[in-house]
């Protein structure tokens, strides 16, 4: 079976994206993760051309590009026409690049599918999927603001080849207490892309509060009510059950990215080179 290829969200780094770039290079890193917005200066062909020529030359492959929806995601119905056809830009970015991944929250898909919005949702979903279906991208909906059996009931009702999973294990560990091995099991037939992160669960939360805050800049104020919540830690520190969980994700057939993203801590570098020295270790078992 092939291995684990390993990438960088290179906006962990906290550097210009030319310099981040040269940093994942040096830490022999395979691929990046890049958001949209950092490449907003590729308006065109020939400049997307020029890019991807770059990053082949310095040896790295972009793995997927974050085309995050902002805001609520696709809760709000009257919203999700614009949010579409943002997400079709990206969608057409990552093809122009190559890329075949892009990846996203779509806000906090309902525990119950009776829910008003909740049709709203679905056919959003179709609409994205079947556009990035037609362009050879898969959209890769990032784990953690619901549990792994809401997802695939959610992706099930799409029915779009277009719409995916990108697996984030410490999301599920810090906001919805889902077991992330299981969830690998769970959500199989979507996973086209990995996080490498890890966190820990400090008290239980709701996860509709949690993205709410975060969808409207008020997390801040929500821990100062209710106290620190969750923390993300150094791979291996949290509740990630990294030996298992890499096991579950080869146990399904899974050789893409392992894709280190750090969103906390003073020496981001250094952090990332920990990560990376980790999952080699790791991978190698």
């Amino acid at each position: 079976m092939k291995p684990f290829r390993i990438g960088v969200m290179v906006e962990s780094f906290r550097l210009p994206l030319a310099e981040g770039l040269e940093a994942a290079k040096a830490l022999g890193a395979d691929g990046v993760q890049i958001y949209s917005h950092s490449l907003a200066a590729l308006v065109d062909g020939a400049t997307r051309r020029a890019f991807r020529s770059h990053c082949s030359g310095l040896g790295l492959e972009i793995s997927a590009i974050v085309g995050d929806l902002g805001g609520h995601g696709l809760e709000k119905p009257a919203e999700n026409p614009a949010r579409v056809a943002d997400m079709a830009k990206v969608v057409d970015l990552a093809a122009d690049l190559g890329v075949r991944v892009v990846t996203g929250h779509i806000g906090v898909v309902p525990s119950d599918s009776r829910a008003r919005h909740y049709p709203a949702m679905v056919a959003a979903g179709k609409s994205m999927g079947s556009y990035a279906a037609r362009q050879g991208v898969t959209i890769a909906i990032e784990t953690g603001p619901e549990k792994a059996v809401v997802l695939k009931r959610f992706l099930d009702d799409v029915g779009s080849r277009g719409l995916g999973v990108n697996l984030d294990p410490a999301n599920f560990v810090m906001v919805t207490a889902d077991d992330p091995v299981q969830a690998v099991s769970t959500l199989a037939d979507y996973i086209v892309h990995t996080h490498a992160k890890d966190g820990v669960q400090l008290q239980p939360c709701d996860p509709n509060e949690v993205y709410g805050a975060f969808a409207s800049g008020g997390f801040a104020k929500l821990e100062a009510r209710m106290g620190k919540l969750f923390q993300e830690v150094p791979l291996g520190k949290g509740g990630v059950a990294w030996k298992r969980y890499l096991a579950a994700l080869r146990a399904i057939g899974f050789a893409g990215y392992l894709t280190v993203e750090r969103e906390v801590g003073a020496n981001p570098a250094k952090d990332i080179a920990t990560a990376v020295r980790f999952l080699r270790k790791n991978i190698a078992k």
